[in-house]
């Protein structure tokens, strides 16, 4: 079984880490990056084409409405 290719998007450095811990629990999951703010989303989105996005919703700047519209 393949693993989920996954990417972590938060502004907030304690919840990054948080979910990371959350998420190393889970063998199909492999945690391919991580962004804190919705321009590096976009661009790791594109760039990685993950199969499992974790998105906050309340960015400053992009928030995750504007990265899942964009």
């Amino acid at each position: 079984m393949s693993k989920l290719r996954t990417l972590i998007i938060d502004d907030e450095p304690l919840a990054l880490s948080l979910l990371r811990a959350k998420l190393a629990k889970f063998d199909e999951i492999t945690i391919i990056g991580q962004c804190k703010n919705g321009r590096e989303a976009i661009q790791s989105i594109l760039e990685q084409t993950p199969d499992l996005i974790f998105l906050d919703i309340q960015m400053p700047g992009l928030n995750g409405f504007d990265v899942i519209q964009k």
